[in-house]
């Protein structure tokens, strides 16, 4: 049982580090943001050459109706060299953020509740 423990990374009391890329994304003719994870050390394919690494995903938002196709390229090293996109663009983590926020309460339904209910 130890064993799957230390191999799932559950043993040890600490967090795994994330190896993650993160990509943030808006599909064409859409205002959602989309936020793309890649596992530098899991989801990159040797490239034909060998002279260093792709990955190639393919997201759609939920309330967007077009996919977006983003190819990443990396060195030997696995540092991020060049990135492409189809159907959209690249934007910000700021443009995610604002996006992902919620809408502030609306100030005057809030004061005429606690009107009516003395």
């Amino acid at each position: 049982m130890n064993f799957l423990k230390k191999l799932f990374g559950l043993g040890s009391g600490g967090q795994r580090a994330d190896n993650g890329l993160y990509v943030y994304v808006r599909p064409k003719m859409c205002q959602e943001v989309l936020r793309l994870r890649v596992d530098v050390y899991n989801h990159l394919s040797l490239n034909d050459d060998e002279s260093g690494y792709l990955v190639r995903k393919e997201a759609r938002g939920s309330r967007c109706p077009f996919p977006v196709t983003v190819t990443l390229r990396f060195d030997r090293q696995r540092n991020l060299t060049g990135r492409e996109i189809e159907n959209g663009e690249f934007v910000t983590e700021a443009d995610y953020a604002a996006v992902m926020q919620p809408a502030p309460a609306d100030q005057d339904q809030d004061s005429s509740a606690g009107a009516s209910s003395r």
